[in-house]
C-alpha cells in the first residue's frame, strides 16, 4: 500500500522557515499530482497545496499563498514544501498524498498519509 515518509518538521519561531519533504514508499507515476494536507487536533484535514505531474502547475490555499512553495523531484517520488514567514496558525501535522490537484480527500488518501510530520510555530 502506498504510504509516504516524511522529514523536515520541527519547532520554529514565528517568521521562520522550514522545508518539509515526503517520499512515496512505493512507485508513484510522475503523472500523479502530489498534495500537501495539514490537520490540527479536532479539525478536519485541510488541503493546502498541490503540484500536478503533467505540467508542474501548482495550487495554494489562500491561507498559505505567497508564503509556501511546493515542488517535486520526479523519478525520486519526492515532494517538498518550503514554508516561509511561518505563523502560529500554521502549527499542525502535515501530510502528503497522491491525489487530484486541487487536493481532494477521501478514505484512500487518509490511508496513504503515514505518520506525517509535526510543525510547531511558537516563540
Amino acid at each position: 500500500q502506498l504510504q509516504f515518509v516524511y522529514s523536515g518538521g520541527g519547532l520554529v519561531q514565528p517568521g521562520g522557515s522550514l522545508r518539509l519533504s515526503c517520499t512515496a514508499s512505493t512507485f508513484t507515476e510522475d503523472t500523479y499530482a502530489i498534495s500537501w494536507f495539514r490537520q490540527t487536533p479536532g479539525a478536519e484535514y485541510e488541503g493546502i497545496s498541490c503540484i500536478s505531474g503533467s505540467d508542474g502547475s501548482t495550487f495554494y490555499d489562500d491561507s498559505v499563498k505567497g508564503r509556501f512553495t511546493i515542488s517535486r523531484e520526479n523519478g525520486k517520488n519526492t515532494a517538498y514544501l518550503q514554508m516561509d514567514s511561518l505563523k502560529p496558525e500554521d502549527t499542525a501535522t502535515y501530510y502528503c498524498a497522491a491525489t487530484t490537484c486541487p487536493p481532494s480527500f477521501n478514505d484512500d488518501v487518509l490511508a496513504s498519509f503515514g505518520q506525517g510530520t509535526q510543525v510547531t510555530v511558537s516563540s
